[in-house]
């Protein structure tokens, strides 16, 4: 039951709250498919923020393999999605990375 609570409480839209340097370091723990498939179903504003902590080339390669790739089916990006949550949520509980939504202060 806890389990399904978090993963309720952390789904993919939450990865906007994480600063831009837990970004990067997700993006290194992330598959480039699962990357490519989840921001298929990904708002504009998601994919701004995984661009902006890209290299302009890797971003441009990113670009370019969302805009080649055909339609996907729905599953797919849900799949690609929960597994980019996976390994963000164990970040964030391992203290890799930290949502700014979070309520904390820091000084």
């Amino acid at each position: 039951l806890a389990d399904n609570i978090q993963e309720l409480i952390f789904v993919f839209d939450n990865l906007i709250e994480i600063d831009d340097r837990g970004i990067q370091s997700l993006l290194k723990e992330v598959s480039s498919d699962d990357l490519v498939l989840a921001l298929k179903g990904a708002d504009e504003d998601i994919q701004e923020k995984i661009f902006n902590n890209m290299s302009k080339r890797a971003g441009e390669i990113l670009r370019e393999d969302l805009e080649t790739r055909g339609p996907v089916r729905l599953r797919d990006v849900e799949t690609a999605q929960k597994s980019i949550v996976a390994i963000a949520r164990r970040m964030t509980e391992t203290g890799e990375i930290v949502l700014s939504g979070g309520g904390d202060e820091f000084v």
